[in-house]
């Protein structure tokens, strides 16, 4: 694994606090190697990439990783109950959404893990996590977003939007910002935040012979979908949870 020159004193004084971090050219996966220092004993905070051999995206997706993006690993220990570790990816989406709006980047998101822009694919996030009696003891939240990359059609980068961010340096603060603004907002407001960016609200979906409205996402990440009624029956309009992963929308 060969390390990266990267700016550290900048990036320090970007993000505003003092962090362990491991920069280097190429990995396999940022995850990978972060979960790799802690289990040897490491305290990092923080594994940078300018490239992945085998990046992973959600479900087990390949994440493709090119020279030019952001390839981050950011450690956090939560301790929250294992039912909302779903909501750790979408805290950490919305954050960084907030932060490149922030700066003038009009960012949407995508349930559960998507940053979009012009509605094409930013970047993503993969959130892994350990146990300890029946809380989340450790996560490492993955953070993948195109910045002066080659991206596939359905895909967007920062420089070919014209984008300010002039830097790597930049970019991993505003991520490393973003994850930090989401976990310290308060649940009640995040949900409502979150939200407000999710282009899924609206969309129509099927689950099995039924169709279903997109209203909203629950406090754990669960994607809340209302049934319409079926035809010749007094039934009540009913309102489901789907679990992340369990519906795909037929993009990317």
């Amino acid at each position: 694994m060969q390390k990266l020159r990267l700016d550290r004193q900048q990036l320090q004084a970007l993000v505003g606090k003092n962090l362990v971090l491991h920069t280097y050219k190429t990995l396999p996966s940022t995850n990978q190697t972060l979960w790799q220092l802690i289990e040897e004993g490491a305290k990092p905070d923080v594994v940078i990439a300018t490239q992945q051999t085998a990046g992973r995206g959600q479900w087990g997706h390949q994440w493709y990783s090119p020279i030019g993006g952001l390839y981050l690993s950011y450690a956090i220990a939560p301790n929250i109950p294992v039912a909302d570790s779903f909501g750790l990816t979408m805290r950490s989406a919305w954050g960084i959404a907030m932060v490149l709006r922030d700066r003038g980047i009009p960012v949407q998101l995508k349930w559960l893990n998507d940053l979009l822009l012009d509605n094409r694919k930013l970047g993503g996030i993969l959130t892994e996590t350990k146990v300890k009696q029946g809380k989340i003891s450790q996560a490492v939240v993955g953070v993948g977003i195109n910045w002066t990359n080659p991206v596939p059609e359905t895909g967007i980068n920062l420089t070919s939007y014209l984008a300010k961010i002039t830097s790597l340096e930049m970019l991993a603060a505003i991520s490393i910002q973003g994850i930090d603004r989401g976990m310290n907002q308060p649940i009640e407001t995040l949900l409502t935040a979150y939200e407000q960016l999710l282009t899924t609200i609206g969309r129509s979906v099927s689950i099995g012979d039924r169709k279903g409205i997109v209203v909203g996402v629950s406090s754990t990440g669960y994607l809340r979908v209302r049934l319409e009624a079926e035809e010749n029956t007094t039934t009540d309009i009913l309102e489901i949870p789907l679990k992340p992963g369990s519906i795909s929308f037929g993009d990317k």
